[in-house]
């Protein structure tokens, strides 16, 4: 059956290209090509040793061919995946694999809109279901399957969709056996989802409210390892697994003039979940409730989000691994901070349970000056231990096509053992300043350089990083950097982790050749997080489109 399926790919395939050959005139042909190549170069120093790569094979990379083409209403898409000697799905291991990660054929008949194979969407916000690809994170959660949308009601005032879903989850590639086409998690899924907006005749007034079913299917293959596991334990934690779990959720934004608030509850049925509490299954319901409220005007906005999470764990398989594996997502309630030291401790959600609290306000009292703050705070179920609380003030000022500048101060108190796993870490209390400074000498030269401070009396001690970045538009980026460890805990010495790039641009492609060294740490997207551990070596990224 597999080579069938291969076959028949590669005919599908052999067919566009002929097509696109003897018809260029008919289609639009396009695509995109993302390669990273890593050069370890092993630092004792800095715990830059031990894996594979620093001690046996010294290269590793990753590349993502991609490939569209569109032929009198149809859409085809195909994406080859190579991973040689990767960290990227494990910093710690060597992944080799390659083959093809993504293929899609699109239609739009009339009101209907028809997409077969690997695609990516969402229900809602994603809390019940997201299927989305983030690379850093070896996150490429793609649905394999049929997508069905419909457009019931199209009329000014508004609109109606109905989307239903089907098929099964991307899991990597296994590395025991050479797949010319990405694999799925066998468990089948199911959803379903109607979509609406309305407004009033000037547009002060709007609703687009949503509701949301997903149904996920166990194998008998995967139940049987399920079941194996529960009779491990003792009879007061066994418990009988079912094949089924459902989950729904229900949406609306409302917008009135200048007001925006948006609320999405969401249930899912009893199912086995892994507690990493308790380190077994357990056979538990779970829910979230979101809801977000914004205001804003020239010159002025403030919002304010809440987000209460319980026993919500919903994955293509009870045994896969967090991220890998996750059919919901749920939003993060920490700011999306960028800067070196400010995004050095970051909270990742915790499925299991939270209350979490997220304001920002945002005030220019001239067209040229702004401020901004905002404030987290996350909290266990009962809101008696604090996980992660956050304060941030930026100040921005800028002078068109002279210079800008940003000044912030960040306060961080951050659950070491929670978040990093450490038994009896302390709570880190990390306090940050930082500038940032931005001169343009003409139209195509400019000089940005940053200067951060952070004091704390944890983890590794007080922290200093400092940047300069040369641009010469539209082709050249130079930038160096170092990262000091100014007052390392236990009276250790200073260790310096610097960073040279140049980066060229020539028209739709982009070369970066780098020199890094990079402190332990985790790594945050969108609330998703990983442990990395120290890198050193020379890293080359080539990005292009065509």
């Amino acid at each position: 059956m597999k080579n069938q399926f291969i076959r028949f790919t590669s005919f599908l395939f052999f067919i566009l290209t002929a097509t696109f050959v003897n018809a260029q005139d008919s289609g639009v042909f396009s695509g995109s090509l993302e390669l990273n190549t890593n050069f370890f170069i092993r630092d004792s120093a800095i715990g830059a040793i031990g894996t594979r790569q620093y001690e046996d094979q010294f290269i590793g990379g990753e590349a993502w061919l991609n490939l569209n083409y569109s032929y009198k209403g149809f859409d085809f898409g195909l994406r080859f995946d190579a991973y040689q000697n990767s960290n990227v799905p494990n910093p710690e291991g060597s992944y080799s694999a390659q083959g093809i990660g993504f293929w899609q054929i699109h239609k739009k008949v009339n009101k209907l809109d028809i997409t077969a194979g690997h695609f990516y969407d969402q229900i809602g916000t994603g809390i019940i279901f997201r299927a989305y690809e983030q690379r850093p994170l070896f996150i490429d959660n793609s649905m394999i399957g049929f997508r069905l949308t419909y457009d019931l009601i199209q009329k000014d005032a508004g609109d109606l969709k109905i989307k239903a879903f089907s098929g099964r989850q991307k899991s990597p590639f296994n590395t025991d056996r050479e797949d010319i086409i990405s694999r799925a998690y066998k468990p089948f899924i199911k959803g379903l989802a109607l979509d609406g907006f309305w407004s009033n005749e000037d547009g002060t007034i709007s609703l687009a409210p949503g509701v949301g079913v997903v149904n996920r299917t166990l194998d008998d293959g995967t139940m049987d390892l399920i079941v194996a596991q529960i009779n491990t334990y003792s009879p007061i934690d066994s418990f009988i697994p079912k094949y089924n779990v459902y989950a729904a959720t229900i949406y609306n934004t409302l917008s009135i003039k200048n007001w925006t608030w948006y609320i999405e509850g969401a249930y899912k049925s009893n199912e086995a979940i892994e507690d990493p509490y308790l380190s077994r299954l357990v056979d538990r319901s779970g829910y979230v409730a979101y809801t977000s409220l914004g205001y804003s005007q020239k010159g002025f906005s403030v919002s304010g989000e809440f987000k209460r999470t319980e026993n919500f764990l919903l994955r293509a398989t009870p045994l896969a691994n967090n991220p890998i594996g996750n059919i919901h997502f749920l939003p993060p309630m920490n700011p999306q901070n960028t800067y070196r030291l400010t995004s050095r401790y970051n909270p990742a959600t915790q499925e299991i349970g939270e209350n979490a609290f997220l304001f920002d306000i945002s005030y220019s009292p001239k067209k040229r000056l702004n401020f901004s703050f905002n404030y987290s705070d996350i909290y266990d179920l009962e809101l008696g231990r604090n996980y992660y609380r956050e304060a941030h003030l930026i100040a921005r000022y800028r002078k068109p096509k002279k210079y800008s500048l940003v000044a912030g101060f960040q306060y961080q108190r951050y659950n070491q053992e929670l978040y990093e796993e450490k038994p009896n870490a302390p709570i880190v209390h990390a306090k940050i300043v930082y500038g940032d400074y931005l001169h343009k000498f003409t139209k195509k030269i400019s000089l940005r350089v940053e200067a951060q401070y952070m004091h704390t009396e944890q983890d590794l001690g007080q922290w200093a990083f400092a940047l300069a970045e040369l641009s010469f538009s539209p082709h050249w980026i130079i930038t160096v950097s170092d990262m000091v460890n100014v007052a390392p805990n236990g009276g250790g010495k200073k260790q310096h982790y610097p960073t040279g790039s140049v980066v060229y641009n020539y028209k739709s492609s982009r070369f970066g050749l780098s020199y890094i060294k990079q402190v332990d740490g985790i790594v945050c997207s969108g609330g998703i997080c990983r442990y990395e551990p120290a890198f050193s070596g020379v890293k080359f990224n080539l990005t292009t489109t065509f």
